[in-house]
């Protein structure tokens, strides 16, 4: 875990909430992201995301998420990394929620080259983890395949680039409502709402281009989606998570 970027810790002022006071427990790299970003009806997703998660809406908008990337250093705080285990692709389907005043993300789907990622996560975070064929080519333009090897079937096929240089989000802008999220929701398998927190330095955000050819990612929550998307990439992102924490209502 060598290039593993602790002085993250260090930066803490752009934080909506104050880092949890526990250790954490968790080190990922995120590399190569593109931010694939639609508006979808509130009532759409109020009626498949959990009732106990609040839809988090921008101006009155909702919005959904298909965002892939690769990770790097993904393992237990202080454990080497380890290349055929701690590094691959990975693909999110995703929407936004808020708790407590604490916005965060909800996950439809993750899908990860890695079956002992997908089967550690299902276990131990009851996550909707599959399990998928993809590739990653980096060049001038990042070439991601991926084809779920589990129902229900989805595939994702994309070319895409940044088009302009990195900056942060300006707070309260549409680009730090939708990237500058400090933790994940879900359910856990006693039926419980948790709260899964990370920290990572304010997100260097770049406008980008796309040519998504092929994307079913959202067919199996029947939702289709509509019109050109809001696009965003981004180079790398160091993070560190705690363990997720039950909500007491």
């Amino acid at each position: 875990m060598s290039d593993f970027n602790y002085a993250i810790l260090d930066k803490r002022a752009h934080r909506p909430w104050p880092m949890p006071d526990r250790a954490w427990v968790m080190t990922q790299t995120w590399h190569d992201l593109l931010f694939a970003h639609w508006r979808v009806p509130v009532g759409t997703l109020r009626a498949i995301v959990p009732s106990v998660f609040p839809i988090d809406t921008f101006n009155g908008d909702a919005w959904l998420a298909v965002v892939p990337f690769h990770m790097s250093n993904v393992g237990p705080r202080f454990a080497p990394s380890l290349p055929w285990i701690s590094a691959f692709p990975e693909l999110n389907v995703r929407t936004y929620v808020r708790v407590d005043d604490k916005p965060g993300v909800y996950f439809f789907s993750l899908d990860a080259s890695s079956a002992a990622a997908v089967a550690t996560a299902r276990a131990l975070l009851h996550l909707p983890y599959f399990t998928a064929e993809m590739s990653v080519t980096v060049g001038r333009t990042i070439e991601y395949r991926s084809r779920r090897t589990s129902a229900p079937a989805t595939e994702f096929r994309a070319s895409y680039q940044p088009s302009e240089p990195p900056a942060a989000p300006v707070p309260g802008s549409l680009e730090w409502f939708l990237t500058e999220r400090y933790c994940l929701y879900a359910i856990d398998h006693l039926k419980h709402p948790y709260r899964l927190e990370i920290h990572h330095p304010p997100w260097p955000l770049q406008r980008a281009t796309a040519d998504i050819t092929v994307n079913t990612m959202t067919a199996p929550i029947d939702i289709a989606l509509e019109g050109p998307p809001l696009l965003h990439f981004s180079g790398r992102q160091d993070v560190v998570c705690w363990r997720p924490e039950v909500i007491r209502r």
